[in-house]
């Protein structure tokens, strides 16, 4: 199980080649509610993600052969292996779904990578990726399964108790579990954690019910990026003994959040950025009048376009 060791190993093997990303506050009563509330914008790190700081510390705990990296995304994940395999000088091969934005499928081929677009979820690409990996040797960086990727995840979550250590909640959107996992480790129930999940994407809420990962169907507004269709088995033990709960959101709470940060705060967040804000503004998770929440705004890679109305 990835524990808060792994996770300050990570911290110390990725320092140099991530931000550390902005905390802000919101002013009191700034959304409407009770509490409060403070902006973690992770949307701001490297590729406009969180991700790097996974795909780093993956790729710099292993030896990477000459056919370098591969790796299966929506498209945040391959954007992060791809930026990483560039600045460390490694070939990447990324494969992505159909619905992956064609904005990160440039960006993808901006870094250098070699991009496969098959299939029509990211179920479905990161099966082609395994039998292509079969063929090549690559080193495989899982988009959300891997010790060295959830540990690399959690780093996230050190540095924001290090800016905030008085924080009593975090909210964080939930795709295949590697963040939330990171970040519940790092805590280990010292601090709430809070997964926030799309109504037509919720692996990790169909897991908690059965008590072990099983499949959902995926579909949404926020697919390309928290469209897993099975929670990782690395994260789902540290999730079902130390998080706190799991809400769902609809689309339209999504969007409205992803209008609102960029309507009062200037802040782009694809619709998979703006789900743990969603929960708030729904109504769906409500903070007490003394709670410290910190809401992670963990994506940016959208058409700014998408956000106006």
């Amino acid at each position: 199980m990835v524990d808060r060791a792994a996770i300050e190993a990570a911290a110390r093997r990725i320092a140099g080649h991530v931000r550390r990303t902005p905390v802000v506050d919101v002013e009191s009563r700034g959304f409407g509610t009770a509490g409060e509330i403070v902006l973690k914008l992770e949307c701001l790190q490297h590729t406009g993600s969180f991700k790097p700081r996974g795909a780093l510390n993956r790729m710099l705990s292993v030896t990477i052969p000459a056919a370098g990296v591969i790796a299966a995304s929506g498209g945040n994940h391959g954007l992060a292996v791809a930026w990483a395999a560039q600045r460390l000088g490694h070939r990447a091969e990324i494969f992505v779904p159909m619905i992956a934005p064609a904005i990160k499928v440039a960006r993808l081929r901006e870094l250098g990578a070699v991009v496969n677009q098959v299939g029509a979820v990211y179920a479905d690409a990161f099966a082609a990726s395994q039998v292509r990996q079969a063929e090549t040797g690559a080193v495989v960086v899982h988009a959300y399964d891997q010790p060295e990727v959830v540990a690399g995840q959690g780093t996230m979550a050190m540095e924001l108790e290090q800016q905030r250590a008085d924080i009593d909640t975090v909210l964080v959107a939930v795709g295949g579990g590697g963040f939330i996992g990171g970040i519940t480790a790092w805590y280990g129930g010292r601090t709430r954690v809070v997964g926030v999940e799309p109504e037509t994407s919720c692996a990790l809420h169909a897991a908690l019910a059965a008590g072990e990962p099983v499949d959902v169907d995926v579909s949404g507004v926020a697919a390309d990026s928290l469209g897993a269709r099975r929670v990782g088995s690395v994260a789902f033990p540290i999730l079902r003994q130390h998080l706190h709960e799991v809400v769902l959101v609809s689309d339209d709470d999504i969007r409205s959040a992803a209008r609102c940060l960029w309507r009062d705060w200037r802040v782009i967040a694809e619709p998979g950025g703006a789900a743990a804000l969603a929960a708030v503004l729904s109504g769906r998770y409500r903070p007490a009048a003394d709670e410290r929440v910190a809401v992670v705004v963990c994506g940016a890679n959208c058409d700014p376009a998408t956000l106006a109305g």
